[in-house]
């Protein structure tokens, strides 16, 4: 079974009034995978790399981030988890801004969400806070693919 742990940055959520959290775990279990935890930290570097790294040694399948992804100088989540990436997928943030510019006009400009493995081949996608934004991205690119790109990451690999 594929299993997912989902992380929020936020100064002002926390798991009760996480919607956005809530909603993308909802989304996951319906597609049959597991969420083994969800967490939330605030918009701090340190912090979102401490949980993110915690999670990652768990050995989940799919690690997903949501909150922090825009332009204030609060967002701090791409620079936390891009150094934790060794391999980008430039499509998916590509299709998400392009989808959202449908969706939101201009405003989708400044979504700097990506995609893409960390050390341990787990798939880590960062997405939005905003639950459009997150339901957009589960539906139209992340549920839909998950399970190929797993694939195709693990097929030559040993474990």
């Amino acid at each position: 079974m594929t299993t997912a742990m989902i992380l929020t940055v936020s100064d002002t959520r926390n798991l009760d009034n996480d919607k956005s959290g809530k909603f993308i775990a909802q989304r996951l279990l319906a597609h049959d995978v597991q969420v083994a935890d969800r967490q939330v930290v605030i918009d701090d570097v340190v912090d979102i790399q401490s949980q993110f790294l915690q999670f990652e040694q768990q050995a989940p399948d799919i690690i997903i981030t949501n909150g922090g992804t825009g332009i204030a100088l609060r967002d701090v989540t791409i620079a936390a988890i891009t150094p934790l990436l060794t391999t980008s997928i430039p499509g998916f943030g590509e299709s998400f801004r392009e989808i959202s510019f449908k969706e939101v006009g201009t405003r989708a400009l400044a979504s700097k969400a990506i995609a893409g493995f960390n050390h341990r081949n787990q798939l880590c996608y960062c997405l939005p806070g905003s639950t459009n934004a997150c339901q957009t991205a589960m539906d139209q690119l992340i549920l839909p693919e998950f399970a190929h790109l797993l694939f195709e990451r693990r097929k030559d690999s040993h474990h």
